[in-house]
């Protein structure tokens, strides 16, 4: 009987022994942020998965950097302070690079070039006394609209914003040229007959980056490495073919 206790318990540490080292084999798990109301860039799909085209390209990096990845949805106006916070590793949106936010996280390379739009009835130029501006609560536009004096009201999401613009609430609208695919493609939106025009902000980032968690400076090399590979073996030309009616560099 002890003999068959003594190998029970040999036979148990084994396996223990063997679900650590499987553990370890399958490297960290990262905590990627992304948002769930951005399409295409990164929105819910009729199942409830969370898809787009920065949630692909952040699944992407993480197995071109052998991790295992948990996606969590979360609002644009607070990504930034969480991550400093220690919530997520790193968030997989196209966020441009500002001395505020770069004072509290760190980012990626470029991921794609990105330029700002103002949507406008014919005319009305970004600036023009008793026009409000509809913007993203947390955008760098925001922040420029803000720092112009212009009147602004924040939209959480496109939806939003396109419900400000049909009810008069807004009279135009400043946003980045990616989430303005959704905008465009949305038939109410199209009856409003708004026009665009490009927005040249002095001093503006004009590439989309991802940022990542101020303590993780490793993790900031490692993401960079893993997107100059994407990019160069085909599969960030994939991605983008996938969910963008055009091609990003």
């Amino acid at each position: 009987m002890a003999f068959v206790r003594k190998l029970v318990a040999l036979t148990l540490s084994l396996s223990l022994g063997g679900l650590a080292i499987a553990a370890n084999a399958a490297g960290p798990l990262l905590r990627v942020a992304v948002l769930d109301d951005a399409p295409p860039m990164s929105y819910r799909a009729a199942d409830g998965k969370l898809t787009g085209f920065s949630t692909a390209i952040a699944r992407a990096l993480c197995a071109e950097m052998g991790v295992e990845c948990e996606f969590h949805a979360a609002r644009l106006d607070f990504l930034v302070d969480e991550l400093a916070a220690d919530h997520f590793d790193f968030v997989a949106a196209g966020l441009l690079r500002t001395p505020e936010r770069s004072q509290k996280v760190l980012f990626s390379k470029p991921v794609y070039r990105s330029v700002t739009l103002w949507f406008a009835q014919p005319g009305v130029k970004p600036g023009r006394a008793g026009v409000r501006v509809s913007t993203f609560k947390g955008s760098a536009q925001e922040t420029y609209a803000r720092a112009k004096h212009w009147d602004t009201i924040a939209a959480q999401d496109f939806g939003q914003m396109l419900e400000q613009l049909k009810a008069g609430v807004a009279q135009a609208a400043i946003v980045p040229l990616m989430t303005s695919i959704g905008l465009r493609e949305n038939p109410q939106f199209a009856a409003l007959g708004l026009e665009s025009s490009v927005v040249q902000i002095p001093g503006l980032d004009v590439y989309a980056r991802f940022a990542i968690n101020p303590r993780r400076a490793d993790l900031q090399l490692e993401v960079d490495r893993a997107l100059d590979r994407i990019k160069r073996n085909g599969t960030f030309d994939h991605i983008n073919s996938d969910f963008l009616p055009f091609r990003v560099e």
